[in-house]
């Protein structure tokens, strides 16, 4: 038997001390709990894994196509990039997160599904800031080929697009911003975003206008700790099918 509580590793980030914990909750059943921190402030649970999972599955449900290329920004447990890989579209998934040791952490199976992502050839880790290579599509998001357009890109790394992991974040969600990476999708792509709150108005209104056509969904979940529904979100945006300069890919 597990024990009920356990650090698995600790080390400090340009963000602060990040650190995996594997707990039991005996109220709970049987099962292995993981969890990620930074400094005080929880970021994930392997509890809470419906939305993460929503945002691949919804966002994917909107691409046109076979033999897809897709983005996923931020890493995390890996929930959302292993419900990518579901797909058996996917030609290549590039899942881009800031933090190395987080790619250590899978690289190392150190978490559950580290396994699942390491086995399979289609998936690559990127070391880099999503948010930097989102607003320069002349590089982009693959070190190996500079400008590359993809299918769909999936976004998990902030609270919501009014809270973010890191102030620096904030700059992104602009319609010039939202505009550079949104070069970097093919005609008809998907930008999918996952959110801890209900659709904001305001945020729907600035996918708008960067975006074709722009849908909300909420995702409800059951939630132990309040014996109760709670609910998670994510916006799905879809790319015009003619690109801005004229020319496909």
């Amino acid at each position: 038997m597990s024990k009920l509580f356990e650090e698995i590793d600790s080390q400090s980030s340009p963000l602060g001390e990040i650190s995996l914990r594997r707990r039991r909750i005996p109220a709970l059943g049987d099962r292995d709990i993981y969890e990620v921190k930074l400094g005080e402030e929880f970021l994930m649970s392997s509890m809470f894994v419906e939305a993460e999972e929503a945002l691949s599955r919804l966002g994917l449900a909107q691409v046109q196509g076979d033999k897809l290329n897709v983005v996923v920004g931020g890493l995390g447990l890996g929930y959302t990039a292993v419900a990518a890989l579901k797909d058996d579209r996917i030609s290549e998934l590039l899942v881009v997160e800031a933090l190395d040791t987080v790619i250590g952490w899978h690289n190392d199976e150190l978490v559950p599904l580290g396994k699942t992502l390491n086995a399979d050839t289609r998936n690559r880790y990127v070391h880099g800031s999503f948010f930097d290579m989102a607003t320069a599509p002349d590089t982009g998001f693959d070190p190996e080929n500079p400008g590359r357009r993809f299918d769909a890109i999936l976004l998990d790394i902030d609270h919501s697009p009014t809270e973010y992991l890191n102030a620096a974040n904030a700059g992104f969600y602009t319609t010039d911003n939202l505009a550079l990476m949104a070069e970097q999708l093919n005609p008809g792509g998907v930008f999918a975003m996952w959110s801890q709150n209900l659709p904001e108005e305001r945020f729907e209104a600035l996918l708008k206008t960067v975006f074709e056509t722009v849908e909300s969904h909420v995702v409800s979940f059951y939630n132990p700790f309040l014996s109760g529904e709670s609910t998670n979100s994510v916006y799905v945006c879809v790319k015009g099918s003619v690109s801005d300069s004229g020319d496909g890919q």
